[in-house]
């Protein structure tokens, strides 16, 4: 592979943006090529016979040795002229306006051979090069200014953490009366304990002794991190042994329990933080917390020392280049230069990891050094042949099944039975909810293959874990084939629509496998047990909460995307509604059932349409409130104009008339043009006027503009195919209602996998624009007063 691929490859990609153009600057190497072979070619032709002599005579000259150039530098630096310089690299000092201490250097690079013929191509490239690695150095010490920060509060967190333990496991007395046994003249000022608190069980005496043998192991390394050696006062050093002063815990508030419906309702009458209660439990999520943060934390250090480590070898690879292009040797100043630069010759992000490391083994690990680096090490996901082998088995028996069932239609001559009306009201609605899931999950997994390929974060974006249990396209392949080989299973046993004349009935058995197919996917998708993915299983159950729950939960991107999906599935929820309807008051050993008779049904067939745009509402609502952007006003009324509606076109079915035909023509073609606009200018970010690329956003993933434009296209036509849903369908010679109503309802899964993709890369360019690589953890001590920032 190719560095330049490589690069690419492993870069982070929402810093990409901070990384050396290295295509950039190959290009301009490129044009200094050009330049000298056109130069060479021109040169090659006036070659007179003297230069051609002079050069074979050079053969018959002197040997000059392989060590001389060896016994030159025996005593100093090899001997150079003046003349072979190529560059001058200097440090040029900007003062801060705001600071006069605190100086960004930059570095400016002076071409000697400008004068040459064609040196200003090369002066260009040194321009831009300087440009690059002053981009580069800038926000690389932006970033190591950031972790100082963060591993400050850490710090912090972390003598609150080391006091906590000793409020609570109480290991002070025994700690001071051995010491005081030993020596005799260690006198230990009184811990805040209460006088008669011994030490509990699961505690030992050694254990407390390792712990403060901890915290005096990295007082030197802390002071250092810690500006002001402010850190001594939140410390208690008594002959070698550092102990973090109790009174810590008395300007400090905690916040550790999970976010709920109930916490949430308190909190809007009670804002304040929790108090310490000092128990085991407390200390326990306490410990989770800052551990998760600590391996977040360890995260960003690994990806800043990859970022300096890979633009330093970029650096490397462009000035060899260079200097295999002109036959200069350029590279070892500018290299010398960036070796002494602070992107070389920092060590603060290597001390802070080693530090980080530390920290993570001997406070979270129990000293396990494999335990605790098993736990900053990202765990890679393999991918496993069976996956692939049953993905393949299930889709040679859904291909299998499908020309079945197409063979068995025009066999019986099922289409022209007179059982046909019966079957499309009745047994098509129960099996096309699993059509339903089935496509959208096809649809997603595609989704992710293309995330992929074209470099979306969605791991972070969505917030998946790393490693092994997050799903990718082919496992989503793999449920999605699965599930329908069920399904047409299942359609095919229930294909025979003859019914015994004697009893005018059907087979008990075969009118009950749409219950139990959907039985079995309700258990297996709610099932505790650790099998077929229950990470992810559980995510979704979690994220369906959520949105259940709107407003009591603070949003974030996996629900209100979920909740997103949701609103195109309102044909599957009205499918699981007739589920209810068909086999709790319905005869189903007759096929017939009144539902549509029912005001409650009916009632209920509303309100199952509404509750997803209800719950988008609601989230917008909430982070209306949080955020205070009015463009979630704008949002939430989208999708209130969705709700409208809809009711509009319901009452329309049910009482017709020409005023509730208008209502609902208008009421749909408002929010379709709504929805449209929102779809691609907001979630999207596309048709800006000033954009790089007209009519579309200044960063695109998919180099090919004409994808952009025909996603435009096909949004708009599907979208209007929903609006005729909401119309009216009239029943044609060969499609039934049913049949029709789950073609449009199909197009409106397409339609929302299109927008998936789109949404997303809108989403990872916003990140990539804001160098937003990381999610922030919430710390649990908070200051006394304030439980919005932390210690």
């Amino acid at each position: 592979m190719k560095f330049g691929k490589e690069f690419a490859s492993q870069m982070v990609q929402e810093w990409q943006e901070a990384y050396m153009d290295y295509n950039y600057l190959k290009k301009l190497l490129k044009d200094v090529l050009n330049f000298r072979k056109k130069n060479a070619s021109q040169s090659s032709v006036l070659m007179t016979p003297k230069t051609t002599l002079r050069r074979r005579l050079s053969l018959y000259r002197a040997f000059s040795g392989l060590t001389s150039l060896r016994n030159s530098m025996r005593n100093g630096s090899p001997r150079k002229n003046n003349e072979d310089e190529v560059i001058l690299v200097s440090a040029v000092q900007q003062q801060s306006e705001d600071d006069n201490n605190d100086s960004e250097g930059s570095y400016q690079t002076m071409f000697l051979m400008s004068s040459e013929e064609g040196g200003e191509y090369e002066l260009v490239f040194f321009r831009k090069l300087d440009d690059e690695f002053n981009k580069v150095l800038k926000f690389y010490k932006g970033k190591v200014n950031e972790v100082k920060a963060e591993a400050e509060e850490l710090s912090k967190q972390m003598d609150a953490l080391i006091a906590l333990r000793i409020k609570v496991d109480n290991p002070l007395i025994e700690l001071k009366s051995a010491y005081n046994g030993t020596n005799g003249r260690a006198h230990q000022p009184d811990p805040v304990v209460p006088s008669n608190a011994g030490t509990k069980q699961g505690r030992t005496h050694m254990d407390a002794i390792q712990e403060v043998e901890m915290s005096n192991e990295g007082i030197s390394e802390d002071q250092e991190m810690r500006p002001g050696k402010e850190s001594k006062s939140n410390l208690n050093v008594t002959d070698g042994f550092v102990l973090p002063k109790l009174e810590v815990l008395d300007h400090i508030r905690i916040n550790v329990e999970p976010e709920t419906p109930v916490s949430t309702l308190k909190n809007v009458f009670i804002s304040s933080k929790s108090d310490l209660s000092f128990s085991k439990e407390e200390l326990e999520k306490v410990q989770e917390k800052i551990k998760q943060a600590f391996v977040q934390f360890h995260q960003k250090l690994r990806f800043l020392k990859r970022f300096c480590f890979l633009n330093q070898l970029a650096f490397s690879k462009i000035m060899k280049k260079y200097d295999k292009i002109t036959s200069r040797n350029a590279s070892k100043s500018y290299l010398d230069m960036v070796d002494n630069s602070y992107l070389g010759n920092s060590d603060e992000i290597t001390r802070l990891t080693e530090r980080v490391e530390a920290t993570i083994i001997k406070h979270f690990s129990n000293g396990n050094h494999s335990e605790g680096m098993k736990l900053l090490r990202p765990q890679t996901k393999r991918e496993r042949h069976r996956i692939t082998f049953f993905l393949g088995l299930f889709t040679g028996c859904t291909i299998a099944l499908i020309a079945a069932i197409i063979v068995s239609i025009h066999a019986r001559n099922l289409r022209n039975s007179e059982e046909r009306g019966r079957y499309m009201e009745i047994i098509f609605p129960l099996y096309s909810l699993f059509g339903y899931i089935v496509l959208h999950m096809v649809f997603f997994s595609m989704n992710i293959y293309l995330w992929r390929r074209f470099r979306v974060n969605y791991p972070f974006i969505f917030g998946f874990k790393d490693g092994k249990e997050s799903m990718g396209y082919r496992e989503f392949l793999l449920i999605a084939s699965g599930l329908s080989v069920l399904t047409l299973a299942a359609v095919l046993s229930h294909l025979d629509m003859e019914m015994d004349r004697s009893t005018k009935r059907y087979d008990t058995i075969t009118e009950l496998v749409p219950l139990g197919l959907v039985t079995v996917v309700l258990l297996i998708f709610f099932c505790p047990f650790n099998i077929i993915f229950r990470s992810s299983r559980f995510f979704v159950i979690k994220c369906s909460w959520h949105c259940l729950c709107a407003p009591l939960y603070k949003v974030t991107l996996p629900d209100f995307f979920l909740a997103d999906q949701l609103t195109s599935q309102i044909q599957a929820f009205r499918s699981l509604q007739f589920y209810i309807c068909y086999y709790g008051w319905g005869d189903f050993e007759k096929r017939s059932h009144k539902c549509q008779d029912s005001r409650m049904y009916v009632i209920f067939y509303i309100i199952v349409a509404v509750v997803p745009f209800w719950v988008r509402v609601l989230q917008c609502v909430r982070r209306w409130f949080e955020e205070g952007d009015t463009m979630h006003v704008f949002n939430g009324l989208k999708y209130f104009s969705t709700i409208f509606a809809v009711v509009m076109r319901t009452i329309y079915d049910l009482r017709k008339g020409i005023f509730w035909k208008i209502m609902a023509a208008a009421s749909s073609g408002v929010t379709t043009i709504s929805n449209t606009y929102w779809d691609i200018v907001i979630d999207w970010g596309l048709l800006r006027r000033d954009s790089k690329n007209p009519w579309l956003r200044d960063k695109l993933l998919v180099s090919n503009k004409k994808i952009y434009f025909a996603a435009i296209v096909v949004n708009i036509l599907l979208r209007l195919v929903w609006m005729q849903l909401v119309l009216d369908f009239q029943e044609t010679s060969f499609l039934h209602r049913k049949a029709m109503v789950a073609i449009v309802a199909s197009l409106e899964i397409l339609r929302r996998g299109i927008w998936n993709f789109f949404r997303l890369e809108n989403e990872h360019v916003n990140n990539v624009g804001k160098y937003r690589a990381f999610k922030s953890v919430p710390l649990p001590f908070y200051y006394d007063g304030d439980g919005d920032k932390s210690l």
